[in-house]
């Protein structure tokens, strides 16, 4: 593949089997330890990214130290989600680590950008994100009866499970090409890339061949 079409953001997974019916019930308990540090490793990240900001105005350039960090905290973060309810597609637990677990059912990698647009800095994260701001709302906002549409198909998939043994594969991909666009969108916020988000859904665990 050459580099004009390296994808920016890659965000593949696989669907444990089997699942345990029941264990989904207590995962937001068994995960606790992992928000409590996500709490932390977002504070700093978002603290990073103001420096990455400046240093893009100035040089061109995201400064690969806090690239690598936050890469790490998108990646940490999205294993508990995947673990917990932004999929619940495994149950083995979320390592305590910024790095790349290959063997782990789902991995997120970012391709380091040589160059930014200074530009495109100032204005990406508010006002061209917006229109994607507005959807990922609807993917993630309110509760299950208010939009959450992401935590409405989750919830029906682990109804099934609790019923069948099964993970429906259908919500599976639906689930997994939400949480695709809404991770291409956060990395494109936080300045890590100028690739412009798609509109549209990329369906399954593994990342469509462009």
């Amino acid at each position: 593949m050459s580099s004009a079409t390296v994808q920016a953001v890659r965000l593949e997974a696989v669907l444990d089997a089997p699942l345990s019916r029941w264990l989904w019930l207590v995962k937001w308990l068994l995960a606790i330890p992992h928000y409590v540090i996500l709490v932390f490793l977002w504070l700093a990240f978002l603290v990073l990214t103001v420096v990455a900001f400046f240093a893009i105005l100035f040089t061109g350039r995201y400064p690969r130290a806090i690239f690598d960090f936050n890469v790490g905290v998108l990646r940490w973060n999205w294993r508990v989600a995947y673990y917990s309810y932004s999929a619940l597609g495994t149950d083995r637990y979320p390592p305590f680590t910024l790095a790349d677990v290959p063997d782990y059912p789902t991995r997120l990698t970012v391709a380091y950008p040589e160059q930014l647009s200074r530009g495109l800095a100032l204005v990406k994260w508010w006002l061209l994100a917006i229109p994607h701001y507005l959807v990922v709302g609807f993917f993630l906002g309110g509760t299950w009866s208010s939009g959450n549409l992401i935590g409405v198909l989750v919830l029906i998939a682990v109804i099934a499970l609790a019923f069948t043994g099964e993970y429906p594969g259908g919500i599976f991909e639906f689930v997994m090409g939400l949480n695709r666009w809404v991770v291409r969108v956060a990395v494109y916020a936080a300045l890590m890339s100028d690739e412009y988000p798609p509109f549209r859904l990329d369906l399954g665990g593994a990342e469509p061949q462009r």
